[in-house]
């Protein structure tokens, strides 16, 4: 895995302008990752998204959530997204895109202004709603990009844009594929 430093935020803000760029109408998926146990990544090139697991092979399911009174998965969380543009400048390298913990990476625009909470977005056969649940960085999010990318992520700018990316539900189960049209229903 490719080690770099982590960018300042006068590095990262100088990156807005590129990220404002995603399309807004239809875009495009980038990479799938599973995520078949806790800290470890699978980069496919297609997969089946189901109603009750949510992307086939992933641990979303089984590893639950803090979020939920009995410690159950979170069907608001049920599959997360991130701008490709947003992790590319984060990440610096394709190579770790991955460790960002998302499963599924846009070029779309994720901002609050054209995904509010509710919207529909189809991808390949499926159809994703977007959850009100936000998206936020952690301290494994910090370790990996650097404090100023969490800070970054989590400024008002930020939280607008979605740069952390978002939650969302299942409602349409089928199959992606990288490459795959991505679009509001």
């Amino acid at each position: 895995m490719l080690t770099t430093n982590h960018l300042s935020m006068a590095e990262l803000e100088a990156g807005l302008n590129i990220i404002r760029q995603s399309p807004s109408d239809q875009g495009l998926l980038k990479m799938i990752v599973r995520r078949p146990k806790i800290d470890e990544r699978e980069i496919v090139n297609e997969a089946e998204l189901n109603l009750e697991v949510g992307l086939v092979g992933d641990t979303w399911k089984t590893r639950g959530s803090k979020a939920t009174p009995d410690g159950s998965a979170n069907i608001q969380a049920q599959i997360t997204l991130m701008n490709m543009r947003a992790i590319s400048l984060l990440a610096q390298d394709e190579s770790r895109w991955a460790l960002a913990g998302d499963q599924l990476f846009v070029d779309f625009d994720l901002s609050e202004a054209n995904l509010p909470a509710g919207t529909r977005i189809a991808i390949g056969s499926t159809i994703l709603e977007v959850s009100a649940t936000p998206h936020t960085g952690c301290a494994k999010f910090s370790e990996r990009f650097g404090k100023d990318a969490l800070k970054f992520v989590n400024s008002p700018e930020g939280k607008q844009l979605h740069l952390r990316g978002i939650n969302a539900r299942m409602v349409q189960a089928g199959e992606i594929r990288v490459g795959d049209v991505v679009k509001k229903v």
